[in-house]
């Protein structure tokens, strides 16, 4: 998997994506991430790539040219017309579903916006997805950008040390991530559950997964519209008196 980054700070870019598990995967070529600073088709010695917008109002514009120019240069580099991101508030917002999906692509380009945005030409004529991270408002897409990279990288085969990290973690099956404990058996008089001793593996899953179905219906009950539940869970869920999904 390849990211191309359409920056005015590609520093912010590289300095955040080379630490920790995303830095190992780049080391080991499961990834890879190009900053494109847009300042360098700018086509002025000042690399100025913005201007007051027709209309009036407050702010500046990042002009078209210097956009459409460095994603041409991605686009040249890599053979064909990749699949371009702008991160925008406007967009749709980001989750693991999507995440998965655009896993699949060879490269993947993300468009970051300042200012008060980008000329909308550019955009029509080079922008396939509108993402949003959330409901507010950023200074830059460069911070969404690197969530987007961080989800979808976990994806990518041989980025985690263990495979089943990237498959079984919160949202799978759009439900959140059971509870987990490690050692000491009791901490501060709490003890793990004894279920989670038993080494019945079995029984484990069965119990992570009813752990899932409880937190989800109790932190985001708006997930489970989309979740891939069996009649037995779907029954607790209706029923909340209920104390087990057995």
């Amino acid at each position: 998997m390849k990211y191309h980054v359409l920056t005015l700070f590609p520093e912010m870019i590289e300095q955040g994506l080379n630490t920790s598990i995303l830095g190992r995967a780049m080391e080991k070529n499961c990834i890879a991430v190009e900053a494109i600073n847009i300042r360098d088709y700018a086509g002025n010695r000042h690399g100025k790539v913005d201007d007051y917008p027709y209309g009036g109002g407050a702010g500046m514009v990042m002009q078209a040219e210097p956009v459409c120019a460095a994603y041409e240069a991605v686009k040249e580099k890599i053979g064909y017309a990749p699949r371009v991101i702008y991160l925008t508030p406007q967009g749709k917002v980001f989750n693991q579903k999507i995440a998965e999906e655009l896993v699949a692509n060879e490269d993947l380009v993300f468009l970051c916006g300042h200012y008060e945005g980008i000329d909308e030409r550019v955009l029509e004529e080079i922008v396939t997805d509108y993402v949003s991270i959330g409901d507010y408002v950023l200074t830059g897409g460069e911070l969404p950008a690197m969530v987007m990279i961080d989800a979808i990288s976990r994806l990518v085969p041989g980025v985690l040390g263990n495979e089943d990290s990237g498959r079984f973690e919160s949202f799978q099956d759009n439900l959140l991530e059971h509870p987990q404990y490690s050692r000491p058996e009791i901490w501060r008089d709490r003890q793990v559950p004894p279920i989670l001793l038993s080494g019945h593996h079995e029984n484990v899953e069965k119990w992570r997964r009813q752990q899932s179905v409880i937190r989800t219906r109790e932190r985001r009950p708006d997930l489970l519209k989309d979740a891939v539940l069996t009649l037995k869970e779907r029954e607790y869920i209706e029923n909340m008196d209920d104390d087990s999904l057995i």
